[in-house]
């Protein structure tokens, strides 16, 4: 069997997943801008679009490295999803006021300009994932669904609670930008380290 035969479809349950996750961005968007962010129903739906899209996230990585149904096009639009999704989050939730635009600015940049660079070099130069990057994609993803839900706009006896929550949600977004740079900064390191290893023994 050849090399070329043996690699899997690009018609898989991962990628379709990730396709999905894509789609859901604009929808998601939707939802979290609808009437300003104060609709109570709408910011539900949004927690859900974005948990879901979190899910299926963690989901298709699992069945694709189980599976040995890792793509080119997976590689490439799995990291895109993620981005889109969580980029999109950052920018509602600036837009609606809940978060610090000069956060979402300089997550977004260190995000993208991430993404970028490992998608120029992954042909020459792999850099697996560090925990440092799995601790702020967790705290990502649980500070941005709590960002989401309607916790400022409920009255009544969960007015309380929910301010707390709130609040929560601020450290750990603080700690997942935190986690964002540290990240950011340990793969551009690492990347910088491999390309002169490379160059060097060439």
């Amino acid at each position: 069997m050849t090399e070329t035969s043996a690699k899997p479809s690009n018609f898989n349950v991962p990628n379709a997943l990730t396709t999905l996750r894509i789609l859901m961005v604009p929808f998601f968007g939707w939802a979290l801008l609808h009437d300003g962010g104060d609709s109570i129903t709408w910011r539900l739906v949004a927690f859900a679009l974005f948990a879901a899209a979190m899910i299926t996230d963690k989901i298709d990585g699992d069945i694709a490295r189980a599976r040995n149904l890792v793509t080119d096009f997976g590689k490439i639009a799995d990291p895109i999803a993620d981005k889109a999704i969580t980029g999109m989050a950052f920018i509602g939730l600036s837009i609606v006021g809940d978060v610090w635009w000069w956060v979402t600015i300089l997550v977004l940049l260190r995000e993208w300009s991430v993404t970028l660079l490992r998608l120029s070099i992954m042909k020459n130069v792999v850099i697996a994932a560090a925990q440092s990057g799995k601790i702020k994609t967790v705290l990502q993803a649980v500070a941005l669904s709590g960002l989401c839900l309607p916790f400022r706009q409920i009255d009544g006896a969960l007015d309380v609670p929910g301010d707390v929550l709130y609040y929560v949600s601020h450290v750990l977004l603080a700690g997942a930008v935190a986690m964002t740079l540290w990240s950011g900064y340990e793969f551009f390191r690492d990347a910088w380290r491999q390309r002169e290893t490379i160059r060097t023994t060439s």
